[in-house]
C-alpha cells in the first residue's frame, strides 16, 4: 500500500483522525501530520487522542500515532531479581528517596542530554522543553526523581490525563537510577488506579520490564474510557506505595517498609 500524503496543519487546524497515519509498511510508520506549534493546548488535544510530537530540532513538528502501540500494563511490570534487590537496598537506605516534581526542569534537561537508543542526538528541542514545562505548571506533566544523598541521579517525566499516564523520557546518572524511578511510577500508578502506562514505541529495554505492543484500536479504546476519569490529586510519593510491588523480604530481615521514611 503506498504512503498516504502527509497532512500539514496550521495552529487553527485540528489534528486529523488517526486512521490517516502512515501504515506499518511506510517509510515513517505512525506519522500522522506535520506542522503547527507545540503548545500546552495542542498537546492536550493530541494526548487525549493518543497522538504525540516527535521530531528533530529545527524541523517542523511531526505528530505520531503508531500502530501497534507500546504500553506497560502496570499489573504486568517485571522485576528482575537484581532490580528487586536494588529496590530493597534503595528503600532501606536513609540517604535515598523518590521525589515527584521537585526538580522538573532538571529532569527535562537531563533527558534532553540523553539521546534515545539508536539516536545520535536528542528530540527534546528547546520548544519541547518550553511547551512541556508550561504544561507541567498547569499540572499535567510530572517528573519521578531518584535522589541519593541529596543528588538527583535519575528520573523520568510524563503526562497525566485522567487515569492515564504517558511516559516520555528517562535518564540515569547511576546504574539502575531510571529503573528505580520507573518502579516508583508503577507503584504510584497501582496505588492510584492507573492501569496502563503509554510507552509510545517499542524498545527492548521496555519489553524486558513487561511492556508490550497492542493494536492502536485497543489503545485508543482504553484511552477513551480513562482520560475523563479522576486524576490523582496528590502528586507526592509515599514510601508505603512500595508495598504495591512484589519486592519480598529475605528470611530473617525486617519487613520491607519497617522504618521507611514518612
Amino acid at each position: 500500500m503506498p504512503d498516504l500524503p502527509l497532512i500539514w496543519i496550521d495552529d487553527d487546524d485540528s489534528l486529523p483522525p488517526t486512521r490517516y497515519a502512515q501504515g506499518a509498511d511506510s517509510e515513517a510508520p505512525g506519522l500522522l501530520a506535520a506542522g503547527g506549534t507545540v503548545t500546552p493546548q495542542r498537546l492536550a488535544e493530541a494526548y487525549r487522542r493518543g497522538v504525540f510530537p516527535w521530531y528533530n530540532p529545527g524541523d517542523p513538528p511531526l505528530w505520531w500515532s503508531p500502530d501497534p502501540r507500546m504500553v506497560l500494563p502496570v499489573a504486568e511490570f517485571k522485576l528482575s531479581p537484581s532490580l528487586r534487590k536494588t529496590l530493597r537496598r534503595f528503600i532501606r537506605d536513609p540517604r535515598s528517596e523518590i521525589r515527584i516534581d521537585s526538580a522538573f526542569a532538571q529532569v527535562m534537561s537531563a533527558c534532553a542530554a540523553a539521546p534515545r537508543p539508536g539516536q545520535n542526538g536528542t528530540w527534546i528541542a528547546p520548544e519541547i522543553i518550553q511547551a512541556y514545562s508550561a504544561w507541567h505548571a498547569a499540572g499535567a506533566v510530572h517528573s519521578f526523581e531518584t535522589w541519593v544523598d541529596g543528588t538527583l541521579v535519575g528520573g523520568l517525566y510524563g503526562v497525566s490525563i485522567g487515569a492515564m499516564f504517558f511516559g516520555e523520557s528517562m535518564f540515569a546518572r547511576q546504574t539502575d537510577a531510571s529503573k528505580i524511578a520507573l518502579s516508583a511510577l508503577v507503584a504510584f500508578c497501582r496505588g492510584h488506579g492507573i492501569s496502563l502506562i503509554d510507552c509510545q514505541q517499542r524498545t527492548g529495554h521496555l519489553a524486558s520490564l513487561g511492556a508490550r505492543e497492542i493494536p492502536r484500536s485497543a489503545f485508543e479504546s482504553h484511552l477513551a474510557s480513562h482520560v475523563d476519569e479522576q486524576a490523582p490529586t496528590a502528586w507526592t510519593f509515599d514510601p508505603v506505595l512500595w508495598a504495591g510491588l512484589d519486592l519480598g523480604s529475605p528470611s530473617g530481615m525486617p519487613t520491607l517498609l519497617e522504618g521507611a521514611r514518612t
